[in-house]
């Protein structure tokens, strides 16, 4: 008697399932913030600030270099912003969006307003000249339109420029040209400081 195998007789093959695509890597943002143990992203070079002839001579008359007062590590340079042209009748300057977000994706207010006062301030302290510093006192803003990427450019323009006071507007567009913000900046000028003494008024002399 012949015993029959209980198994079933293998059914055909089956192939193995191919690994799902992958999307292509997205190109990486060198402002953008890099993942905790990730090196930071290389800083995009810093492009030289244009000076009018005039006003180069004149700071340099008054031992002041331009180029390395605008080169100190301040607020406006860890936001990005760059000065692109500078001279008491417009100053340029633009600002990435990256890294100056609020937590919607979209380019912050306050930082808007500090691209708006960095154009103003130096268009008021070039207008005063070397002799004065320029101390903003007020500062309008107002914010027309969302902007999620790329650079905002910032012209500031006098709308008034007197012996101890300044006011600029400074309108901000995005890469299609759109305006996105109009400020209005004023600043006071006062004398700049001696050595040995605090920038400001002079005090009286005593009798």
């Amino acid at each position: 008697m012949v015993e029959r195998s209980s198994a079933e007789p293998p059914g055909p093959a089956v192939p193995p399932t191919p690994p799902a695509p992958t999307a292509p890597a997205e190109p990486t943002d060198p402002a953008a913030p890099t993942a905790p143990g990730e090196p930071p992203a290389p800083a995009a070079p810093t492009v030289p600030t244009e000076f009018s002839a005039r006003v180069i001579e004149e700071w340099t008359a008054a031992g002041t270099d331009l180029p390395a007062l605008f080169s100190a590590g301040r607020l406006g340079e860890r936001m990005g912003i760059e000065i692109r042209s500078a001279s008491p009748e417009q100053v340029v300057g633009t600002m990435p969006v990256a890294g100056n977000t609020q937590p919607y994706g979209l380019l912050h207010g306050g930082a808007s307003a500090v691209l708006a006062e960095t154009l103003g301030s130096i268009g008021a302290m070039l207008h005063a000249g070397p002799n004065k510093i320029a101390v903003g006192v007020d500062l309008n803003c107002s914010h027309h339109r969302p902007v999620r990427s790329g650079l905002v450019t910032g012209v500031a323009t006098p709308a008034h420029t007197g012996r101890t006071s300044a006011t600029y507007e400074v309108v901000l567009t995005d890469e299609r040209g759109k305006r996105v913000c109009t400020a209005r900046l004023t600043c006071a000028l006062r004398p700049a400081a001696q050595p040995g003494q605090a920038a400001g008024p002079t005090a009286p002399p005593q009798p």
